[in-house]
């Protein structure tokens, strides 16, 4: 039976294990695609146009948002970040449910979007402050100011997490993994995300009545 694909979008504060849980998703089910943003910052060393980012010129950029080509979008500092609507649409159109690894501001826009009744948010919770900047100092690639400054925006993006329809502390990966993977098990099989199950029981009721009635197809 066709569906309409799911936007499933995830959100956690830096260090709570959001691109881990994002890997293993798409690693459990390879069917599933994984949004790519716009930017109109320049590429990096060894990025590529399509693969990390849609690379796009501001003026480009702002015809897109102008023309609602955009399902959500947010200036950072001097450069624009969004997420372009066609290829979403596309994947629902197919069946495929898109994965969106993105921050509050961005979920809250898609939910309140066209599309935000095919939207399955979920939000990623530290066990603990503690644990949160021990995992952001593990990574052994930000000055102290820095992680600092990480930890307040922290706290503020965890002020978010009742927006959301589901929410995971990730006390140990695999277990979040596990309660991830149980959440979209169970939103891809209900009744109103399958449009063709009507019809499918219509068939098995007539296949029914042939059976009781003695009549084969």
């Amino acid at each position: 039976m066709h569906r309409r694909g799911l936007l499933i979008i995830l959100s956690s504060p830096s260090g709570a294990g959001k691109t881990t849980l994002s890997r293993d998703l798409m690693a459990w089910d390879p069917s599933l695609k994984f949004s790519v943003s716009a930017t109109t910052r320049a590429p990096r060393k060894g990025e590529t146009d399509g693969v990390e980012y849609h690379f796009k010129s501001r003026s480009d950029f702002v015809s897109m948002i102008d023309n609602g080509e955009m399902l959500e979008h947010a200036k950072v500092f001097d450069y624009f970040y969004g997420t372009p609507k066609a290829p979403v649409v596309a994947a629902m159109a197919e069946g495929r449910d898109t994965l969106f690894d993105i921050d509050w501001q961005g979920g809250q826009q898609i939910r309140n979007s066209t599309l935000g009744k095919d939207v399955v948010s979920i939000f990623i919770l530290p066990p603990s402050i503690a644990e949160l900047e021990a995992r952001l100092r593990s990574r052994g690639q930000d000055s102290d100011e820095t992680i600092k400054a990480r930890m307040a925006k922290c706290m503020d993006e965890i002020t978010h997490w009742a927006e959301y329809d589901y929410v995971i502390v990730n006390r140990n990966i695999d277990e979040a993994a596990a309660e991830l993977k149980t959440i979209l098990s169970a939103e891809r099989s209900r009744r109103d995300r399958q449009p063709g199950l009507i019809e499918f029981v219509r068939n098995l009721n007539h296949e029914f009545e042939a059976r009781m009635t003695g009549v084969t197809q």
